[in-house]
């Protein structure tokens, strides 16, 4: 039977357009072009990206998800605005559960491959850690340090921890390396040779089956974030170079 005009764009093409429309949408966020307490709406967005209605939609929903998005009684949602507490609470619940993920991987063991895995990543970071920071080498660093953090959630055994980890690095600036940058701003990056000893630290504690350790390892390593917000917020510099700054009251 053939197929009617008004036949529905394929999955992997309605796929692509969600993608698209959603890296749109979080990058207009995130960079200012739409304030917080903006309105948005489905017709709105499909109108501006240029997209169909579906995708859109998928797209405010995962971003409402992200903590980005309010949604709005009358319909449509609303940028959001976040407090200095809102992104404490923010690294603070990470916080939590990563260290309930290190504790749990080294109650129940991690095998060597994956052990293997973690120090290779610390050791790339003692790489970066050894020369002085350029703008490309500390992407490179951020990069490591969130492949790091993601094997530490893998190594807990746990499907609900860790994708529970995953939904709370995706709230607004609470992801592990959300406020690094303010250490290559200060010249210095004291704070990122402190965390690079945490890491190792966390990676032995694991192996050595110390769990308690491991997770007030991490629950300690969570403060150097907090820290790093408070140092941010207090630099200008640091705060125009950080995504969604300006959704920070």
């Amino acid at each position: 039977m053939a197929s009617s005009g008004l036949a529905q764009l394929p999955s992997a093409a309605q796929d692509s357009q969600t993608v698209r429309s959603l890296l749109r949408l979080r990058e207009m966020i995130l960079g200012g072009d739409l304030p917080p307490g903006t309105r948005i709406t489905e017709l709105g967005m499909v109108e501006r990206l240029g997209v169909s209605r579906t995708p859109v939609r998928a797209s405010l929903i995962r971003l409402q998800e992200e903590g980005l998005l309010d949604p709005l009684p009358s319909g449509g949602f609303a940028v959001r605005s976040f407090t200095e507490e809102d992104v404490c609470d923010s690294i603070e619940l990470r916080g939590t559960l990563e260290g309930l993920a290190v504790r749990l991987a080294a109650e129940r063991g991690v095998g060597p491959e994956l052990l293997r895995a973690m120090r290779e990543q610390v050791a790339a970071i003692d790489a970066v850690l050894a020369e002085p920071l350029t703008e490309g080498s500390f992407s490179f660093y951020v990069e490591i340090n969130e492949q790091f953090h993601h094997l530490l959630a893998v190594a807990a055994q746990s499907s609900i921890v860790e994708r529970q980890i995953r939904r709370a690095m995706r709230q607004p600036f609470a992801s592990a390396s959300a406020f690094v940058m303010v250490q290559s701003k200060d010249g210095q990056a004291r704070d990122l040779h402190l965390a690079q000893a945490q890491h190792w630290a966390m990676v032995e504690a694991i192996e050595t089956r110390e769990g308690s350790r491991a997770e007030a390892l991490m629950r300690e390593h969570s403060r150097i974030a907090q820290r790093n917000l408070r140092l941010a917020l207090a630099n200008r510099a640091a705060m125009d170079q950080l995504p969604g700054s300006a959704l920070i009251r």
